[in-house]
């Protein structure tokens, strides 16, 4: 058995490979050089990667694609995309040019508050509290001065401070609600910063306040920490075009379409079952603008999919209706994105994927996200609706199952070939893999 290791944090990184390859990997040196093939050619780019987390010992990478033709509020963008998965940037692109030749996509920031909290429990009267918390507002910003002062000069700052009783919920929990705007900074460490002097200043009032009881005196922070759970961080994106102008083919008419893909997203409204794997599309779309990006693609997910529940029960992000025979489609959705801090100055492909998109404002890039998980939803339900989803995704997945059978490029230029008149199944293309060998 393996014993635990102490100091491992202190050994360079050709110890810890070599530890990690003793101890789990049997010695084997074909795993160290997978690690080490990963490794940048360029030591100061390396030293940089290394040091974005802890106990690096190689570099993940995924792929970086770019969707074009995106025309959003009537400017064209090229979105880059970083996202592993089969079909997303191929679907995306497709949306994007389906909707170019119907007026593009429209977007809107509809409001920016981002949320912090301080948690404390108090034993006492509620009045009291509260009295204390209006005495002192003034103290708190004034205390918070030396951290906000450039966030002001740039347009944000502190909200407003609000004083909310949980304690229906949970005996003599309340808290700090605070409202936060950070321009275009996501603000994590500066929305922390703030509301950890705050928990200092109200910890000491608390103390001091000579009306208090011994009790009361006590008020104890729980924690201090920002809310990734945005719901005033929102933003729209919509198309809309005439029913008649849907149809692309004589399969099927432009109103028969628009009244099969609005029942497909009707469905998602009503059906958690459906609605999951339905906002995981819009997700395939945002995730991979937002990785792309150096965002924190955990603190969106997890915003998105709060808000998806907030009426109690987990439903579809985007809505479509059929009005005066205009077809509409469109969604609303929390998103606290940044284009300062963090990654985008560091990491060079984000701050190479910012230059793509024309150096956008935080705005900016919260509204041409939200057009990558619209499109990217559209895209979905269109092949639902029509084709089917298997066969364009089957389609783009033919080249991982050639790759993960170490297929030769004859061989796949063969079987590219073959698929293009016949169904592609991961049965089918093994079968015929063989049958070329053999």
């Amino acid at each position: 058995m393996t014993k635990p290791i102490h100091g491992f944090s202190k050994l360079d990184k050709s110890e810890k490979i070599n530890w990690l390859a003793k101890n789990y990997l049997n010695n084997d040196d074909s795993a160290i050089s997978v690690l080490k093939q990963y490794w940048n050619t360029n030591d100061e780019l390396q030293k940089l990667h290394d040091e974005f987390i802890e106990n690096t010992v190689s570099n993940f990478y995924l792929p970086l694609g770019l969707a074009p033709n995106f025309r959003i509020n009537g400017k064209y963008y090229v979105l880059p995309m970083a996202i592993e998965e089969s079909s997303v940037v191929a679907a995306a692109s497709k949306a994007a040019k389906f909707w170019d030749e119907r007026g593009g996509f429209k977007a809107s920031v509809l409001n920016t508050k981002k949320i912090g909290q301080v948690h404390f429990l108090f034993q006492g009267e509620f009045s009291r509290l509260d009295k204390l918390i209006t005495k002192i507002k003034p103290k708190l910003r004034e205390a918070v001065k030396p951290i906000t002062r450039n966030m002001e000069k740039r347009g944000g700052g502190i909200l407003d401070i609000n004083l909310i009783d949980k304690t229906s919920e949970l005996d003599n929990y309340y808290q700090l609600f605070v409202n936060f705007d950070t321009r275009d900074s996501m603000g994590a460490n500066f929305i922390n910063s703030c509301l950890e002097k705050f928990a200092e200043v109200l910890q000491e009032e608390a103390q001091q306040n000579p009306e208090f009881t011994a009790k009361e005196k006590e008020l104890n922070v729980i924690m201090s920490i920002l809310s990734n759970y945005v719901p005033e961080c929102i933003v729209r994106a919509e198309v809309s075009c005439p029913v008649e102008d849907l149809s692309e083919n004589e399969d099927m008419t432009g109103q028969e379409f628009a009244e099969k893909f609005i029942q497909a997203v009707k469905i998602a409204e009503i059906e958690p079952y459906r609605a999951v794997t339905h906002n995981k599309g819009v997700m395939n779309g945002i995730d991979a603008v937002v990785l792309a990006t150096g965002n924190d693609f955990r603190a969106v997910e997890a915003g998105v999919h709060a808000y998806a529940s907030r009426n109690g029960r987990y439903t579809s992000l985007t809505h479509a209706e059929i009005e005066n025979g205009i077809f509409k489609f469109w969604m609303e959705i929390p998103l606290a994105l940044g284009t300062v801090g963090g990654l985008t100055s560091l990491h060079p492909l984000v701050k190479l994927a910012l230059d793509i998109l024309q150096r956008p404002s935080a705005n900016d890039l919260m509204k041409i996200t939200a057009v990558a998980g619209l499109a990217q939803n559209f895209a979905a339900l269109r092949s639902l609706t029509t084709t089917g989803i298997q066969q364009g995704h089957m389609k783009m997945h033919l080249m991982n199952i050639l790759n993960q059978n170490q297929a030769t490029d004859q061989e796949k230029e063969e079987l590219v070939e073959f698929f293009t008149h016949h169904t592609i199944t991961h049965s089918s293309v093994i079968e015929q893999l063989e049958n070329l060998r053999s």
